[in-house]
């Protein structure tokens, strides 16, 4: 086997990429501190056409060389915005019947390899802050709360490879 040089890969140009029909997945970091992941959400994003990424609280947005370290680019294909509060975006996106799943092991959580997503709607995975989670109150006005099933000795993932998990599950159940 010989290894895939880029220019054979066949990748869209970052022009094809705003015109594609997108994956109906939209990504809500919440008060995310890490630069670098906030740069890998984005290059998974791209990775999978997902729609849309909103920043809230404290993430930091580009243009960010710290953010361009991971992202590679990914923030100028990607389309993001800016939102203050995580709980005011949710409600919004409620309102535009996206149905709004927090991404936090909690009481109820479904797991996500028994989450099915309906193929007809339109989601948003919420990802919480790399110390204390998703806030409490968005946690309560989202729709569902998914958990992935861990088994080993550590309480969590890190929040960039989370998001890359579930955008995965998401996308092959979406097909």
């Amino acid at each position: 086997m010989r290894k895939l040089k880029n220019s054979e890969l066949g990748r869209i140009s970052v022009e094809e990429f705003k015109t594609v029909k997108k994956t109906p997945l939209i990504i809500v970091l919440d008060n995310i501190r890490s630069l670098n992941n906030i740069g890998s959400v984005f290059r998974t994003s791209d990775a999978f056409l997902i729609e849309k990424i909103y920043l809230c609280g404290i993430c930091a947005t580009p243009p960010n060389k710290e953010i361009h370290k991971t992202a590679l680019g990914a923030t100028e294909s990607v389309a993001w915005e800016y939102v203050e509060d995580t709980l005011t975006l949710v409600e919004k996106l409620k309102a535009e019947n996206v149905k709004v799943l927090a991404i936090e092991q909690a009481e109820n959580s479904t797991k996500l390899d028994t989450f099915y997503p309906e193929k007809t709607e339109k989601y948003a995975i919420v990802m919480g802050n790399e110390v204390k989670g998703v806030q409490q109150d968005v946690v309560n006005a989202s729709d569902l709360c998914i958990e992935i099933p861990q088994l080993g000795t550590k309480h969590s993932l890190n929040i960039a490879v989370t998001t890359g998990v579930v955008i995965w599950d998401l996308f092959q159940k979406m097909k």
